[in-house]
């Protein structure tokens, strides 16, 4: 029974998380099909400024979290075969229509027809695709460089806390820079 109530409330949790990450995503405009379309011509950098935000929200957050044993890291291993077909699925959908899954989520909570009438079925089509490829893609692609569940702080053998200060200060250099030189 407790399993269960933990269950339901890492359940709700994650519901209310979502509902605040695509508000946010929402009031920052990034929902929108022609901020995202200025972002890819370089013409606006609002969607950078907005997930470099998040990360660095992120990386503080959990960081925090796992130090306090809130929650344990799974990191999973991963490899250049099983980045590429994701990232070329992702890439072609995000050219062809100007949303991300985030923002895509957002668009339809804003009423979007585009994203309702073509961006959702495209997401089911490109899943749909991705699970018909995944029995030849495991057996071949996949495999290409794969590497271990090690994390970067691992790697390096720093502390986590160290790693993750570190990359939220570059973000937020990035940020700054992004800000300064805006016109």
């Amino acid at each position: 029974m407790m399993n269960e109530v933990k269950k339901s409330k890492k359940l709700v949790s994650g519901f209310l998380f979502g509902i605040i990450f695509g508000f946010l995503l929402q009031r920052s405009g990034v929902s929108f099909n022609d901020v995202i379309m200025k972002q890819l011509m370089l013409l606006d950098f609002t969607v950078v400024k907005v997930m470099l935000s998040a990360v660095i929200t992120g990386l503080i957050f959990v960081t925090w979290l796992n130090h306090k044993k809130y929650l344990k890291l799974q990191p999973k291993p991963g490899g250049i075969g099983m980045t590429i077909p994701g990232a070329l699925l992702f890439g072609v959908g995000f050219a062809l229509l100007g949303y991300c899954p985030g923002t895509l989520a957002a668009a339809i909570g804003q009423g979007s027809l585009d994203a309702l009438t073509a961006g959702l079925p495209g997401i089911l089509l490109g899943s749909w695709l991705f699970a018909i490829a995944w029995p030849f893609l495991n057996r071949t692609v996949i495999k290409i460089g794969h590497w271990d569940d090690r994390t970067l702080p691992e790697m390096l053998s720093l502390s986590r806390g160290f790693v993750a200060v570190a990359a939220a200060f570059c973000c937020t250099l990035i940020l700054l820079f992004l800000e300064i030189n805006a016109y």
